[in-house]
């Protein structure tokens, strides 16, 4: 914004003894950035050269918030929900903080609100890594791994995808498929739901042979394996593979 001419055209003030009153041409200044962005106040010690005071359970816009909290037991991943926060926060719903980043005590959390968000309601969450899911559709691209670029174009050297893939972590097996849905799927890992065109009997069946007891799998993306021949009431639809499993 600063470097561009975008922005207000014009200003004025309504309401007065005298009518309105253009200030347009005023002198008129801007600043890139906040304050507590340039100190840093999301840093140990920029922390220290600013004044915090406790929060009056009242959200405020353009606000700075302070706390400290200990790292979770355990080994699972940490993550942030910010579902309290207004602009910025909900685009996602929760934020990953490596373990790597943490101590096990007094870790500096720092969020600046622009819009008035609560920040007595985020919450630190340990992820259950047990659900893993596989998703993977009849067009679904090759890794960006396995491009090239001659001249003007860009094209891929292996075939796509033929096959979903699912590994336990921490030397866990698969116990349950809890979600298998071949056609049309809707939802997330976790959510999932069959879509309106969906043939799944013969692809649970494949899902449960291949991978139950097994620390890892893979399940080949064929039409023929996955839905029985002349049942498939969408043959022309283009098909998705979503596949969910619980380890332990």
């Amino acid at each position: 914004m600063e470097k561009r001419f975008a922005g207000p055209r014009a200003v004025t003030l309504e309401g007065l003894m005298s009518g309105t009153l253009d200030i347009t041409n005023n002198q008129w200044g801007n600043q890139v950035g906040v304050n507590g962005e340039k100190v840093p106040v999301y840093t140990e010690e920029g922390a220290k050269t600013v004044k915090w005071v406790p929060f009056a359970g009242t959200p405020s816009p353009v606000t700075w918030y302070k706390t400290y909290f200990d790292a979770p037991e355990g080994t699972n991943p940490v993550a942030l929900r910010m579902m309290s926060m207004a602009k910025g926060w909900p685009t996602q719903e929760e934020y990953h903080i490596p373990r790597a980043f943490l101590k096990p005590k007094d870790n500096l959390l720092v969020v600046f609100e622009e819009t008035g968000g609560n920040p007595e309601k985020i919450d630190i969450l340990v992820v259950n890594r047990d659900t893993i899911c596989s998703v993977i559709s009849e067009y679904h691209p090759p890794s960006v791994n396995s491009w090239e670029r001659k001249g003007s174009e860009l094209r891929a050297l292996v075939n796509p995808v033929r096959e979903a893939e699912l590994t336990c972590p921490d030397n866990k097996v698969i116990r349950k498929v809890e979600f298998v849905g071949f056609g049309e799927v809707d939802g997330a890992c976790g959510a999932f739901k069959p879509g309106k065109c969906n043939a799944n009997a013969k692809a649970i069946k494949l899902v449960e042979s291949l991978c139950l007891g097994k620390k890892e799998c893979k399940v080949p993306f064929e039409r023929e394996r996955l839905a029985d021949v002349g049942k498939d009431a969408c043959p022309d639809v283009s098909k998705t593979l979503a596949i969910q499993v619980a380890c332990s």
